[in-house]
This record gives C-alpha cells, structure tokens and sequence, in this order.
C-alpha cells in the first residue's frame, strides 16, 4: 500500500463540448483512486453540455454553469474552489490515461511539489496520433519552458500551495506563465515516466 495518499483537485473546463465531455468526465469518476475531488467549471453551454454535466452530478464535487471572460477565467474559478493537496487540469476533451493513473502518478514519489509525465495525442476519431512532438525533460525546471511547452498542462500534477491564480492579462499563453510560476517555487518535480494523459487535438 502506498502510504502517500493526497487530496487531488481535478478541475475540467468547459463550454460548448456536448461532443466529448463525457469522455472526460468518466476518465476521471473511473479513477481507482479514492481522494478525488472534482470540478467542472462550464461556461454557460447551451448545446447540451449542461444536460450530460447533470447525468454525473452525483459523481461530482461541484460543478457551475455561468459565463465566464475565456478559459483563463474559469480555470481560475476552478483553483478558487479547490480544497486539494494538489491541483490538475484536465479539460474537456482529454482524458486521464487509465483508470489507475492517479495511483501511479503519486506512487512514483512522495511529497513532491510537481508531478509530471507524458501525454498521447488522438484525434476524434479515438485514434492515436502518438506523443507529443515536444518530449518532456528528464528534469523539469521553469526553463525547461524556454523551446516550448514540453509539459502539457494535463499531464502535470501542482502542489495546490504553489498554484497561484492565472494571469488572464495573457490571451494565449497564461498556461505557460502558470507553470513557470508554480515551477519557480517547487522544490522537487518527478518524473513519473509514464503516459499520464490523452490529448485531444484541435484544442
């Protein structure tokens, strides 16, 4: 038995995506790991996302439904609800990679400030594309930014206490500063050496 069981924060955003949310949702309600807790931030969908969001609610933490100023503002009213040792996002779209990632991803190591891994890339069709063409670092640190985001932001576990909120002054790349940010303050960050998560492309 692995003695290190934090609380983890999932947050899923999304708005418009009755297509595939529910893959997201169940990716995560699947998990074999016990202290989930998990959010999903909906930007006031009016194509049916909200009726599948409901199909689960009881599977959920707590979810909201409002409009929001872009996806920077809802991840941060995500982190405002969190109450987890450690946060993810996970989008909708993407998925955990299987039902035992979690496990895995806290397994590797305990107590580490960042956790991190690989992650599978599909298309709609469920068919995979293969890794991402940026491969993660062996050592991640805030430089291993500096040739592009080589840790997708589904793939990367934060220690709840480093995650400040984002900077919505960046349209495109608040992703990117936050996890500089948080990396800046970790003290640790593992590499999990695995597959931790698929990416749907398209965005």
């Amino acid at each position: 038995m692995n003695p290190f069981n934090p609380k983890l924060s999932v947050i899923t955003v999304v708005y418009n995506n009755v297509n595939h949310i529910e893959r997201t949702i169940r990716s995560v309600i699947g998990q074999r790991y016990a202290p989930i807790e998990y959010l999903v931030i909906d930007g006031g969908s009016t194509d049916g996302t909200v009726a599948i969001i409901r199909r689960y609610a009881d599977r959920i933490t707590r979810w909201i439904s409002e409009p929001d100023r872009g996806i920077y503002d809802a991840m941060n009213k995500g982190l405002a609800m969190a109450t987890g040792d450690y946060v993810l996002f996970m989008n909708s779209g993407d998925e955990l990679y299987s039902p035992d990632t979690v496990a895995e991803v806290f397994a590797a190591a305990p107590d580490a400030d960042i956790y991190y891994g690989e992650t599978e890339l599909f298309d709609e069709q469920g068919e995979s594309l293969g890794l991402r063409r940026h491969g993660i670092p062996e050592r991640f640190t805030w430089r291993s930014f500096r040739y592009g985001m080589n840790v997708g932001h589904q793939a990367i576990y934060v220690r709840r206490s480093i995650a400040a909120p984002y900077d919505t002054r960046y349209k495109l790349s608040a992703d990117i500063d936050w996890i500089i940010r948080a990396a800046k303050q970790a003290r640790n960050a593992v590499n999990t050496r695995r597959i931790v998560a698929k990416y749907l492309v398209g965005g």
